[in-house]
């Protein structure tokens, strides 16, 4: 996809569950590169880099701030 970037980098499926939530309330495009050979094969996520947040670079802002949150706030962390 055009014009979209890696906004963060996770290594497990599970880390990933509530931001995609998050993103989808605020109506971000976005999509997870390797997210289903993690699901299949999860040993081979570091060997691709891991799980990749790719966003349109209009809504890299809103989510840095999502995952600025999701750190600060200690019952939302991602592990």
């Amino acid at each position: 996809m055009e014009n979209f970037i890696t906004a963060a980098v996770f290594s497990y499926p599970h880390e990933i569950t509530i931001l995609k939530h998050l993103l989808q309330q605020q109506g971000i495009s976005f999509y997870f590169e390797n997210e289903t050979m993690a699901g299949v094969v999860p040993f081979y996520t570091h060997a691709l880099g891991g799980i990749k947040l790719k966003v349109h670079t209009n809504d890299l802002d809103t989510v840095l701030q999502i995952l600025q949150e999701l750190t600060a706030n200690n019952h939302l962390k991602i592990v």
